[in-house]
């Protein structure tokens, strides 16, 4: 089979390292890529966002599917325009696509089908926003309702930061992602990132990974895209993944089904653990990074083969197979993230770092020059480790991100934290 990828981050450098090892695959393209994707793929520099292009490519190269991992393309209607042309696409069409392209569109499906999520307003006014927030109770969450690339959400401790967090939206520092605003009750509790592929009618459920949103140490500093994850996670046990699938996962995809706008791709569910359960904080609709990077490693099974059963509607007579060992990664990123990252650094060591036994070095915003790698994002590399235990994932993450020679980025010293204070607390 011929496999075109969309994208050139983290994710997708993982993606492609598992797609590359199916026996299935011929040829194994990536639009635009990155400086670690083309030691797996070939990187084609298409601009994803000219639908026709894409098309021409697809036709041209004889490609047998495309796997979007981005989910700009997925809200543009890319996945509807390959269809409508015959082209075989994993991802949700441009309405299924809501559940992640507009936050209120999501509180309303859950609000309808009873889904549990945290309790909501939707405001196109800062004035009806603002005096909705003054009645609730602190902390409460601001959020840009459309796609803000991981930055439109505030967690309000007083009532003026929900009212400067109301104004940004409406002032336009979030563009068009900020012409609605959805301000929600704070959930407390454990978060945790589950995912489940989907076909429309069935979904399957992958395991479940806990990232680290904070740029800083001990979860301090703003939001990011991510600085690391781990996989599994402690807190979705058996029993809490089976209360996800039957409160969250299954009625989300008949709820997509009832509305005539069946879901399929792979469903990203932000949760909050609470004490009465398992409560929906945001849908995306595409892989998370960096929580791929570790499932990537976890996988048993032919990547390939699962995202064709999604595609073609036979999820109910497929099986995905796992490795019982913990994966961590560790985002670095440039110095400046998230606020204002440097570019065109150079990074040296990459090599060195990837030869420990059990790690793979994901690129996430990278470029070749010559023979120099030099950083061209905020978050540029993925040290993914595997190991019995996360303690043992996590040390030889940390040793690999220790023997990279770049200057201009940083890590966090901590992921995994909680999960390897449990792990000492049960021995």
């Amino acid at each position: 089979m011929n496999v075109l990828l969309i994208g050139s981050g983290g994710r997708e450098h993982a993606l492609a390292w598992k797609l590359s090892a199916s026996p299935l695959l011929s040829n194994l393209y990536c639009a635009p890529g990155n400086g670690g994707i083309a030691d797996v793929a070939e990187c084609v520099p298409l601009a994803v966002a000219d639908h026709t292009a894409v098309m021409r490519f697809c036709k041209d190269n004889a490609i047998d599917l495309v796997v979007v991992g981005p989910e700009a393309p997925l809200v543009a209607g890319l996945v509807d325009d390959l269809t409508t042309s015959g082209i075989k696409c994993f991802g949700p069409s441009q309405a299924a696509a809501q559940l992640e392209g507009s936050k209120g569109f999501t509180k309303d499906l859950c609000a309808e089908f009873n889904i549990p999520t945290a309790a909501y307003g939707r405001f196109t006014d800062a004035a009806s926003a603002m005096a909705y927030a003054a009645q609730q109770k602190l902390p409460i969450v601001v959020k840009a309702d459309g796609l803000a690339a991981g930055k439109g959400v505030t967690i309000a401790e007083t009532h003026a930061e929900a009212d400067a967090a109301i104004e940004a939206c409406f002032e336009g520092a979030f563009g068009a992602a900020g012409s609605e605003v959805v301000i929600e009750e704070f959930l407390v509790g454990e978060e945790a990132s589950f995912f489940a592929l989907c076909d429309g009618k069935n979904a399957l459920p992958l395991v479940a990974a806990q990232d680290h949103k904070r740029v800083g140490d001990g979860d301090t500093g703003p939001n990011t895209g991510g600085m690391g994850a781990y996989s599994p996670a402690a807190v979705v046990t058996p029993e809490m993944s089976a209360r996800i699938m039957d409160e969250i996962i299954n009625p989300t995809v008949a709820a997509m089904q009832a509305r005539g706008i069946p879901f399929k791709g792979v469903l990203f569910a932000g949760l909050m653990i609470t004490a009465d359960g398992p409560k929906l904080i945001e849908y995306n609709v595409r892989f998370g990074d960096p929580e791929t990077q570790v499932l990537m490693l976890r996988l048993k099974s032919d990547l390939l083969l699962a995202l064709l059963a999604a595609t073609d509607g036979v999820l109910d007579t497929f099986d995905l197979r796992w490795y019982d060992d913990a994966a961590l990664t560790v985002v670095l990123a440039a110095n400046g993230y998230p606020a204002s990252p440097d570019t065109g650094t150079e990074i040296n060591g990459v090599e060195k770092a990837a030869a420990i036994d059990g790690v793979e070095i994901f690129h996430a915003g990278t470029r070749r020059d010559g023979d120099r790698l030099l950083a061209t994002g905020g978050r540029v590399l993925n040290v993914t480790a595997i190991g019995k235990t996360v303690a043992e994932a996590q040390a030889r993450a940390y040793q690999a991100a220790a023997a990279i020679d770049w200057p201009g980025g940083f890590y966090r010293k901590d992921i995994g934290w909680r999960a390897v204070e449990r792990e000492k607390a049960s021995q």
